[in-house]
């Protein structure tokens, strides 16, 4: 580093990829008056240094968190802000405990993360976890609203909440309507653990293949019809939220109308794979690894033919038509460093998925609440939306993505209370506690990143 101030705070930033830019930027323009030193680590040091450019009080280095190189960069930080795979995030907290640094993540505040509580206020150490977008801003601002309708005396029996990355409304550059704005092997392999939900009262369970083929139509102020699906283990916020009365929770990803169909076809192709190892990969075409998921009596005249024959499609089904400009059926090379089938469908989705030059994106949070309210001689309903969206610059014109600040910014701003001493808490946070969601939304507001809400009575 260029400073030489002896006294400055630490701050370790884990990441240097889509979703760091406005983070980084914002630490570093703050650096000086929160008496701090940035350190950027990524496995490319050219990324890191990108995100640093010359500023003096930031530093870019090349880092694997799970080397034991890496040790030393953890015994320094006072504070570690991890934006890499979730993953890792566990053997970053733990060695946050065991060098007695602060942790702030925009990650899920997984299992072992919360096993980890009784270590990290032992040591003094704060875990922010879920201080992102979603997770993160979500949670927050349904917590806001989940304690005014308590504090009216309300009982919350239904709680929608939904998410989502996309391009502007209007973008018509490939037939997904998607692009990738976030980490791409986020994309590939988004539904992998499943999801279950309420559904007026019973538990309803979601293995990874069914999860894009039971998606459903949210009408979203604002942007009109989407596509839902089941996002992860939406019951485990019954107990975060304090709703136990809650007869249906759910919490859902939301994508344009007709992405879930054709994605749903990419996850029964076996492509978002992690674990099958392919010989000679980065050696074969598209074509060849495809004809790999299909069994040997699949016929048909050519590899779409084969293909549809497998899904139970017609030839001229229109999702066939994006698989083929995927480039799913071709004789291009995968041409890719890695081993496994995801790795060839995170390259894919880089190359074939950016966001064009001048083209911007969005994100969409919204909230659904109905609750309860018991007064001296009837019972009445209300019914709550609560709807984010964000819009981001333009691609290339030196602005930033929403996607990026909207993650960026809730991880800034628990980075800032932690540095400026503010949060006092310690052990394994929620971004539901009054302590974090407060200060943090009141921000958020100030930055005029603010949700718009109805209330409307809902007859019997």
């Amino acid at each position: 580093m260029t400073t030489s101030d002896p006294l400055a705070k630490n701050v370790l930033v884990l990441g240097a990829g889509f979703s760091t830019p406005y983070l980084i930027q914002r630490l570093l323009d703050r650096a000086e008056s929160l008496g701090a030193q940035i350190t950027v680590a990524d496995v490319d040091r050219a990324a890191a240094a990108h995100r640093v450019g010359n500023h003096p009080r930031g530093r870019a280095i090349a880092l694997d968190v799970t080397s034991e190189a890496s040790v030393d960069e953890f015994s320094l930080a006072d504070l570690v802000v991890c934006l890499i795979p979730p993953k890792l995030q566990p053997l970053v907290a733990r060695r946050c405990v065991e060098h007695r640094a602060h942790m702030v993540s925009a990650s899920y505040r997984s299992r072992e993360i919360r096993e980890l509580e009784d270590d990290a206020r032992a040591a003094g150490v704060a875990l922010m976890t879920e201080m992102g977008l979603d997770p993160g801003i979500d949670l927050m601002s349904a917590q806001r609203i989940i304690e005014e309708i308590q504090g009216r005396g309300g009982v919350v029996e239904s709680f929608l909440s939904y998410g989502g990355g996309l391009p502007e409304v209007e973008f018509d550059g490939n037939p997904l309507r998607y692009c990738v704005t976030w980490n791409p092997r986020n994309v590939a392999m988004a539904g992998e653990s499943g999801a279950q939900f309420l559904r007026r009262g019973a538990v309803r369970l979601q293995p990874w293949h069914e999860v894009f083929q039971q998606s459903w139509t949210v009408d979203v102020p604002g942007l009109g019809a989407m596509d839902a699906y089941s996002n992860r283990d939406a019951i485990a916020y019954r107990e975060i939220h304090g709703i136990e009365h809650v007869h249906t929770l759910v919490r859902g990803t939301l994508r344009y109308p007709g992405f879930c169909r054709v994605w749903q076809l990419v996850v029964r192709l076996g492509l978002p794979n992690e674990q099958l190892y392919v010989p000679n990969l980065q050696e074969r075409t598209w074509a060849e690894l495809l004809t790999m998921f299909l069994p040997r009596d699949v016929t048909g005249s050519d590899l779409r033919d084969r293909t549809a024959h497998y899904l139970g499609l017609e030839r001229r089904d229109g999702r066939l038509d994006v698989l083929e400009w995927l480039g799913l059926f071709s004789d291009e090379p995968v041409a890719v460093a890695g081993r496994r089938p995801v790795d060839a469908l995170v390259s894919l989705l880089e190359r074939k998925l950016p966001l064009p030059e001048g083209a911007r994106d969005l994100v969409v949070l919204h909230h659904d609440f109905v609750a309860r309210y018991e007064d001296a001689h009837r019972s009445r309903r209300e019914r709550t939306l609560s709807t984010f969206i964000c819009h981001g610059s333009p691609q290339g014109t030196g602005g930033t993505t929403a996607m990026a600040r909207t993650v960026g910014l809730p991880a800034a701003l628990g980075a800032e209370l932690l540095l400026r001493g503010e949060l006092r808490r310690t052990g394994a946070l929620s971004p539901t506690d009054p302590d974090v969601y407060r200060p943090v939304l009141a921000a958020l507001d100030a930055e005029g990143l603010t949700f718009e809400e109805t209330t409307e009575p809902i007859e019997s």
